[in-house]
């Protein structure tokens, strides 16, 4: 297979050579996209205004995309991007719209999401030349790093000042280059529409990151301001033709990570130690939820979303790990690599300037290694996200770091950070203290199957003398935390109150902190500073002469990638690029004896009246990575003609080397969508503002009540 290597470098006079890269490989910054890589490839270009136009008319979505699709505030993204919201107002005992799906037949009847932010990248700005302004001479490594954070986090408070925006500092190319991102927020989001999880999720985990697909992986919300919906003049206006094999199409998301630029010793340490780690706790986690979800209805109904994102996690690792145990590609990487630091060894001058950098973040992954275990439970808390514990340990350390001067506190505590943080903590969003108990009980067994030795100490500390359901049931019966009102208190009150409180929960944070926070100083010390300044040398070798010609790794920022809609083969087979309505049904048909593959009532109770033919799914080779996911597809007239929701098993590796022998992008056809909320939905009000780009006057009653 062919692979990714850097195009042609000219390095202070040595030439470092590579194969070429695929015709539609990266994930271009909008202030830096490739026009004539386009226009050798596909015959034109972009114009400024298109990529305004298109970057104003994107969202970011927590953990995935979306965009504006009406200039009546209407977005869109995946089911499952915007499932947290559909779960969180689906009651207990009550309706549960990720099962029977959700449809607000008025404006009146849009639900609005109890905890979610929406941003829209306003403007940037290369602020490079100001972050490395705070280094200076003699500083090492770590007293470097800590004055670049600062230098960001002044950048951004400054920002907000004088444009009222969120204002985020980014770090791209491995520490080589820093840009300001400018975006407007939007809080007050309302549920329009959703399929049933059944139709979103069709054929389940087994067919995640298959193809072909049959899904209808999306959402509807709509922004508010003011309590009225937002009036936007940027939005992406809906094809009416279609899309054919070969047609060009461009993918605008926000790609969340990828290794690309990354060192053979940042790779091996992935291949090693953090995927096999991720996967094990993937594993006993599922495992753990699915036990409890078997214990009742309500019970399945309230882990439905966590297992669903750990199954998606495990698959997606496991699918990024298969390229680091490619040994063809990793072997090619080693020789790129050798290249570089032979181009540094040839010349005395590359050498005093950067030393041996390689060897720098060698000895980095080597101290991460040793404080693996440690930092995985005691910092970063076995890998728990969005549960009590964060809301806990986040109160603890806000009581401790607001008092700081801005520059001084840690990064995710900084003053720009706050809005979204206190959202998180006041939001009324439904949290169950029996899922609660199970996820902190799982997270405490596997913390005492692995700190042990040196580390036992740490899991006597999260323990108490007590085994892990023990403890996790104490822990999260003497919490107050599910009470809105308490966090306010805890929050309002600083460090007094959080000292003062009995809560265990806080308590229990209190007493980590401490090893937390020493743990965390030596990653950041001496494995995320050094990986930061050392991975800079080598990105300034890479693109010094060859300036933005190659795009940097997936931050979870605004990207625009474009290819073309492709079939593939597989196992001697061709695979058509588009799969159709009627083939949900035969596909359906032949898998009856597997739940994930039955076809909702909704969809049973309408065929009749489907046209078969229309399109449902179709692949590309646009180049993305998870966080793509409810990333408009558009045509060259910047008209919808789908929406990322997935890759195949062959596009996994992308995470670190592109190609588009069989790796694609899976998308949900924009026919496919029209048909189905006309025919199958009844949501023609919807489908109708879609195609003309505002709401229809049907929809437009007790707007705001």
């Amino acid at each position: 297979m062919k692979r990714l290597l850097f195009s042609l470098l000219l390095i202070t006079g040595v030439v470092v050579t590579g194969n070429p890269s695929f015709a539609d490989e990266g994930m271009w910054l909008f202030n830096a996209f490739p026009n004539g890589k386009l226009k050798a490839t596909y015959g034109f270009e972009l114009s400024q205004p298109w990529l305004d136009h298109v970057r104003l008319s994107s969202v970011r979505f927590p953990g995935g995309s979306g965009s504006f699709v009406s200039a009546d505030g209407l977005v869109f993204t995946n089911h499952h991007v915007g499932a947290r919201c559909v779960q969180e107002l689906s009651k207990t005992g009550g309706t549960d719209y990720m099962k029977n799906g959700f449809y607000a037949r008025t404006q009146a009847e849009e639900a609005k999401c109890p905890n979610m932010e929406l941003l829209v990248l306003q403007s940037m700005e290369d602020v490079t030349a100001k972050v490395n302004e705070a280094l200076q001479p003699g500083m090492s490594t770590a007293d470097g790093a800590k004055a670049q954070r600062a230098a960001q986090t002044n950048i951004e408070k400054e920002c907000v000042a004088t444009t009222g925006l969120r204002c985020d500092v980014v770090t791209l190319y491995s520490g080589g280059m820093y840009h300001l991102y400018r975006y407007k927020t939007y809080s007050d989001i309302r549920l329009v529409f959703a399929p049933e999880f059944q139709m979103a999720f069709f054929g389940g985990d087994a067919d995640n990151f298959t193809y072909p697909r049959y899904d209808l992986d999306i959402t509807f919300f709509r922004i508010y301001e003011n309590n009225k919906p937002a009036t936007v003049k940027e939005f992406l206006r809906w094809d009416k033709a279609g899309i054919r094999e070969g047609d060009p199409i461009f993918v605008s998301g926000h790609p969340g990570s990828t290794g690309r630029w990354l060192t053979g010793a940042q790779l091996s340490f992935l291949r090693e130690t953090d995927y096999p780690w991720k996967l094990d706790m993937y594993k006993q986690r599922i495992a753990a939820l699915k036990d409890f979800s078997k214990l009742s209805p309500e019970n399945a109904r309230i882990a439905r979303e966590a297992i669903f994102g750990l199954e998606n996690s495990q698959k997606a690792t496991i699918g990024y790990n298969s390229g680091l145990l490619n040994k063809d590609e990793m072997q090619a990487k080693a020789e790129e690599e050798s290249k570089l630091r032979e181009s540094v060894l040839s010349s005395a001058k590359l050498e005093t300037e950067l030393g041996d950098p390689w060897s720098a973040i060698a000895t980095a992954m080597s101290t991460e290694r040793k404080i693996w275990t440690a930092y995985q439970f005691i910092e970063k808390r076995g890998g728990l996200r969005r549960d009590i514990g964060e809301v806990a340990r986040d109160l603890v350390r806000l009581a401790a770091e607001k008092p700081k001067p801005n520059s001084e506190r840690l990064r995710e505590y900084r003053d720009t950070a706050l809005k979204t943080l206190e959202q998180d903590f006041f939001s009324d969003a439904p949290v169950y203290p029996e899922l609660e108990t199970v996820q902190l009980a799982t997270y405490l067994k596997i913390a005492r199957e692995q700190l042990t030795g040196e580390n036992a100490r740490l899991a006597n500390l999260l323990l108490d003398g007590k085994n892990p359901d023990q403890r996790a049931k104490e822990l999260i019966a003497g919490t107050r935390l599910f009470d809105v009102a308490y966090r306010r208190k805890l929050y309002d009150g600083g460090q007094a109150a959080i000292e003062a409180s009995d809560d265990k929960l806080i308590a229990f944070m209190r007493q980590l902190d401490p090893e937390a926070r020493r743990i965390r100083k030596i990653y950041d010390n001496e494995v995320d500073a050094v990986e930061k300044m050392e991975g800079a040398k080598i990105a300034r070798l890479k693109f010094s002469q060859g300036g933005l010609n190659v795009p940097p790794d997936a931050t979870f920022t605004l990207r625009l990638s474009y290819g073309a809609v492709k079939s593939y083969t597989e196992n001697h087979a061709k695979v058509a690029p588009f799969t159709t309505i009627g083939g949900a049904y035969e596909y359906a048909a032949k898998s009856r004896q597997m739940p994930d593959h039955l076809l909702p009532v909704s969809w049973d109770t309408t065929r009749k009246q489907l046209n078969p033919r229309v399109p449902l799914n179709f692949v590309s080779t646009a180049d993305i990575i998870g966080g793509n996911s409810g990333s408009p597809v558009i045509n060259k007239d910047a008209e919808v003609v789908g929406i990322i929701f997935d890759g195949n098993i062959q596009s996994l590796p992308w995470r670190f080397y592109f190609e588009d022998v069989q790796g694609r992008a899976v998308a949900v056809d924009a026919r496919g969508i029209q048909e189905a909320l006309r025919s199958i939905y009844k949501a023609t009000p919807l489908a109708d503002e879609l195609l003309n780009g505002h709401v229809m006057p049907e929809i437009l009653m007790n707007v705001g009540k």
